[in-house]
């Protein structure tokens, strides 16, 4: 790394040492590039957030670390088998087995790990830098200004990974006209989120599930087991809705369960998330974004950690090949977004799709709903595919059911119809810039339809 008193230059600067941002490092620096990655925590605060720590399933990391390292580190709970939803309106309890194990992490080891891999693999890691600004010349990304400890100083590099999570400063400070990158981000498009680790005095007997209770604010209130003692409880609230007072919420409904009396809150935190659909396009000259700086999250669950890892390598491998070519405009990092559309994104924004048309109920009504329905076809629209279906056995129990919701339910038949086109849309996600607006258009025109069957407010 050749450097100044206040100019560094370096193959790939990673904003941000969260999932993403370290998957894309590990990835840079295996290949063989320079990379720095700017974490405006201090050493000993990096890797702590606020997140659920709930992992669905066995989400496969990208091998570029030691996966093995990773969960024998972080992981405290594999045995995870299924999903509970407590339902406030209806005395009942909705329950879902995984096809495989999940898995609950100490959020704060899981990130030191993602770090330390990182910087083994050549990575520099720069602590209690904050970033305040990008460096850009004639529309390319070359840069970003940062600050640590009264120190300016100024990156270089061809290419920028934006892992600043989400409503990212460096997409505040960037010029993206004559891009394709996606600028129509909102902060209602965000969640409000609040969560504590919570050590309680006996084991629970629920320790192989992670429970779920919706909230009046389009949210939900979450307690996920790290161990039999150990709960990670919190909650959030969609931004479209009246501001929620979280921790008053969250102490509310503690109180009314007999297991968290006399318990010890360990630590505590808030942060926001993206629940919308991925960015149309996460890519402008010399830039990508990742992780929640895209919307990488599952618009219902919050769910990011399995994608941004992905994201984060996916990125990198654009880089890599855009720097080893000399060419880091649009078109070369354009691979990215296929990687990213055709995977998860696909399944992202049809989870959205049901998502959006939520709001057009209010909580009651939904409940009842998701008490009536079967419990498989509700985890496959909200955290599968996306597009469930069910035989005519089930569709005749269904009917029997959800009497007093047969409006809603053909409303939702029509919705499911729109998710499978539009995820057979993402999957056709383009192959290059030039037919990114015919793309957009077919995707609207399917939103335009969905939006004329329903009275849900307009997102984008």
């Amino acid at each position: 790394m050749v450097e100044s008193s206040t100019h560094r230059r370096v193959d790939l600067v990673v904003v941000g040492g969260g999932t993403a941002g370290t998957f894309a490092a590990a990835t840079a620096a295996d290949a063989g590039l320079d990379v720095v990655v700017l974490e405006r925590k201090s050493e000993s605060e990096a890797g702590r957030i606020a997140c659920g720590d709930a992992i669905k399933g066995a989400s496969a990391f990208p091998d570029v670390i030691d996966v093995d390292y990773l969960k024998d580190g972080s992981f405290t709970n594999r045995n995870i088998r299924r999903a509970v939803f407590r339902n406030p309106y209806h005395e009942q309890e909705l329950e879902v087995e995984f096809g495989g194990r999940g898995a609950v992490v100490d959020r704060k080891r899981y990130g030191e790990i993602l770090l330390e891999e990182a910087r083994r693999l050549g990575a520099t890691i720069e602590y209690d830098t904050v970033v305040t600004d990008v460096r850009q010349t004639e529309g390319r990304i070359t840069g970003v200004r940062a600050k640590r400890n009264s120190e300016e100083i100024v990156y270089e590099a061809p290419i920028t990974v934006d892992a600043a999570g989400a409503l990212s400063i460096l997409q505040d400070r960037a010029d993206f006209s004559g891009t394709t990158f996606d600028t129509d981000v909102r902060y209602t498009q965000f969640c409000s989120a609040y969560r504590e680790i919570i050590e309680v005095p006996e084991p629970v007997d629920w320790d192989d599930a992670i429970v779920f209770k919706p909230t009046d604010e389009l949210g939900y209130l979450w307690y996920f087991p790290r161990s039999e003692t150990e709960i990670n409880v919190g909650l959030g609230f969609q931004m479209t809705e009246e501001p929620m007072k979280l921790v008053d919420a969250l102490r509310r409904d503690l109180r009314r369960r007999p297991m968290f009396e006399n318990a010890t809150v360990k630590n505590k935190l808030g942060a926001a998330l993206p629940t919308r659909r991925p960015y149309d396009s996460a890519v402008a000259p010399g830039y990508l974004a990742v992780g929640d700086a895209a919307a990488h999250v599952n618009p219902v669950t919050g769910g990011g950690i399995g994608s941004a890892a992905n994201a984060g390598h996916w990125a990198a491998n654009a880089a890599i090949e855009a720097i080893s070519t000399g060419d880091p405009s649009e078109r070369a990092l354009w691979q990215y977004n296929r990687d990213v559309m055709t995977d998860f994104g696909k399944r992202f924004a049809v989870i959205d799709l049901y998502n959006v048309w939520g709001t057009a109920y209010d909580t009651e009504t939904l409940s009842g709903i998701v008490a009536s329905l079967p419990a498989q076809q509700l985890a496959d629209a909200i955290g599968g595919s996306g597009t469930p279906s069910m035989g005519l056995g089930l569709k005749l129990e269904t009917l029997r059911s959800t009497f007093g919701y047969w409006s809603e339910l053909r409303e939702l038949y029509r919705v499911r119809d729109l998710a499978t086109e539009l995820a057979d849309h993402y999957a056709s996600y383009p192959e290059t810039p030039a037919a990114f607006e015919r793309w957009q258009t077919g995707r609207d025109a399917i939103m335009d339809e969905f939006h004329s069957i329903c009275d849900a407010e307009r997102k984008y």
